[in-house]
């Protein structure tokens, strides 16, 4: 493949070569439903993924955590098959099945062997379009839910994590948790998820994406069969617009924000604005990862693990989305050496910003990006999720030797522009644990019975 393959909405049959000579099938149906493949030669299994755009920054007042619960729903039957049928249809052939929601989609997929790739299709598209939420099981699951909650509330990453996000992203809905909080899932009702369902469960709003062992023209008959035995509408219909990539406008919170909590290790975490997914620059972002955090030859990893001995995890990270993004900073520590790593993690961050990367550093970095992508993409789950993730969110495929080209053309010096701009932007600051205030330029600590609850 040269370049960039743009994927238009209008264009109802598209086919193209990728990297290692595997082929890339889409077929827009007339309902609007989406399916993309990628046969994988010398495969004997598939990944079958069934995508909604729909995470949590789409949810109103109130159907805050919503959408996870619903994902949790879907799992507990249709009209046809139980909670146990379903269950019982992927682990008899020794499958696994599983489903994420995230703050821009939610996905439900499977993993089987090439002659159970069919079951995978029956069964994921019954869940999808026939889950009768029904009331008993409704309030079964509230009560996981809350569960799942309150251990998301005993990570002090999880926590972090997310105080850091509203922290950065102010009151745009990207900075909302995304399971919601306890409070809104002890209020949810099933009329408001049933509503949810309904209004984002279509045939224009679904994305089926197959990876492996796949025959694309089957692959097709057995959705549309499935869809119009689960009664879907077979209206004409174009699909969902994409989301807007214009620039979110943030109102992000400077300062330090403590999670006062009886912990023995502390965690710090630090983050202003990154770049969002269709920026030109992130091959330059993932540059600047690499090399400030982003493995054991990092500077992050180098200076405050090997050299100082303060901290067993500590790294980078680069969240993104369709209209905002992060850069963060991360590192787990005794309490006691918290305020000297909060400033070896920004000083390490200056110090690109202020003299740039070298050429080694360059070189390793792509090195270490191209041989991680090539071996990801030895697995089918990551190939599905490629896939998913480039007709909802990208609007273009970019397979391993596009990803390889953009990424040579970074510099050193786009590299320190970019540290640059990213490092003058708000910075926010989390940490979690039994820390002093006094140690830190602090604007809010909060003590542990108001500490948020979290979910990944």
């Amino acid at each position: 493949m040269n370049g960039p393959v743009p994927l238009p909405l209008d264009q109802v049959e598209l086919a193209f070569d990728v990297s290692a000579d595997e082929r890339v099938r889409r077929s827009i149906l007339p309902t609007g439903v989406r399916i993309l493949s990628e046969r994988m030669g010398g495969a004997r299994s598939a990944t079958v993924g069934f995508w909604v755009a729909v995470g949590s920054r789409d949810e109103g007042d109130t159907e805050r955590g919503s959408t996870h619960f619903l994902e949790h729903l879907l799992f507990k039957g249709t009209p046809t098959r139980s909670a146990f049928d379903i269950s019982v249809s992927f682990e008899s052939v020794g499958g696994e099945h599983n489903a994420a929601t995230a703050k821009e989609y939610t996905c439900y997929y499977a993993k089987v062997r090439d002659v159970d790739v069919d079951m995978a299709v029956d069964v994921l598209a019954d869940m999808v379009t026939s889950s009768v939420l029904d009331a008993d099981e409704f309030e079964v699951e509230r009560g996981v839910i809350l569960d799942e909650l309150a251990e998301a509330a005993d990570d002090a990453g999880d926590i972090g994590s997310e105080r850091l996000f509203e922290s950065v992203l102010g009151d745009h809905p990207l900075g909302r948790p995304i399971g919601g909080s306890p409070e809104s899932i002890r209020e949810a009702r099933r009329d408001d998820v049933l509503s949810h369902y309904r209004a984002n469960y279509r045939p224009q709003d679904l994305v089926v994406t197959v990876a492996g062992a796949v025959d694309h023209d089957l692959l097709v008959g057995r959705i549309e069969a499935a869809l119009l035995r689960a009664g879907w509408p077979d209206t004409n219909a174009a699909p969902v617009q994409r989301r807007s990539t214009a620039p979110a406008e943030l109102a992000s919170r400077a300062g330090v924000t403590i999670l006062s909590r009886p912990l023995e290790q502390a965690t710090v975490m630090h983050a202003v604005p990154g770049l969002a997914l269709t920026d030109a620059r992130r091959p330059t972002l993932s540059i600047l990862n690499a090399v400030l955090g982003g493995g054991m030859s990092s500077r992050l990893f180098q200076e405050v693990r090997e050299k100082r001995g303060l901290a067993y995890s500590v790294y980078s990270f680069t969240p993104s989305y369709s209209d905002a993004g992060l850069f963060g900073l991360y590192a787990g520590c005794a309490p006691r050496n918290a305020p000297e790593v909060s400033r070896l993690l920004l000083a390490e961050f200056d110090r690109i910003a202020e003299s740039g990367i070298t050429e080694r550093e360059l070189a390793r970095s792509l090195g270490m990006l191209g041989g991680a992508a090539a071996l990801a993409l030895e697995d089918s789950d990551t190939r599905m999720n490629r896939l998913g993730r480039a007709e909802i969110s990208t609007g273009e495929f970019v397979d391993l030797d596009e990803s390889l080209s953009r990424l040579g053309t970074v510099t050193p010096e786009g590299v320190q522009s970019l540290a640059r701009e990213l490092r003058s932007g708000v910075v926010s600051t989390v940490v979690v644990g039994d820390v002093s205030p006094e140690d830190f330029d602090t604007t809010t600590v909060l003590p542990v019975a108001a500490s948020p609850s979290a979910m990944q």
